[in-house]
């Protein structure tokens, strides 16, 4: 995940009172990161294209073919250089939309993930159905009345 206002990749590791506890990538530093902070899931950010929204997981599996698996260039790299790199992933990237500072954050994320073996764009099977089982059960078992309980008359003392 990715924390608005801070660097790098974290790992969500438990809910707390007021927010959640992450542990970074970079340093395996775990924090409190409060309710209040903009957290965004890897799997919900989208780079914008002249056409639409390309989600993330496909433009990191586009760095992974274009680099033959490698490490793509450095985020310190020269503005041009990132961005003719940008142009070579994701031809259609919006020029207008897409900062430098993303080109950044998205080499330096791909690159993050690589080294700690992250990267996985195989698909998921999908789920398969077998002949003769229903695709959702049709009948819900009822549960059993309850025993209605019965007033004991009050007894003074």
């Amino acid at each position: 995940m990715s924390v608005s206002g801070q660097s790098g990749l974290f790992r969500f590791i438990s809910q707390g009172r007021n927010g959640i506890i992450v542990e970074a990538f970079s340093d395996k530093k775990r924090s409190f990161i409060n309710a209040s902070s903009k957290v965004s899931s890897l799997e919900d950010i989208a780079v914008f294209t002249s056409e639409e929204e390309v989600p993330l997981k496909q433009v990191l599996k586009s760095i992974f073919e274009h680099e033959n698996g490698g490490p793509a260039p450095d985020p310190k790299s020269s503005p041009e250089e990132l961005k003719a790199f940008m142009e070579k992933i994701l031809p259609t990237y919006d020029h207008e939309r897409v900062y430098l500072s993303d080109i950044k954050k998205l080499v330096s994320w791909y690159n993050t993930l690589l080294s700690l073996n992250m990267l996985s764009f195989e698909e998921e099977p999908a789920a398969e159905k077998t002949e003769g089982e229903p695709a959702v059960e049709e009948t819900a078992k009822k549960a059993p009345a309850a025993k209605k309980k019965t007033a004991k008359p009050k007894t003074q003392k």
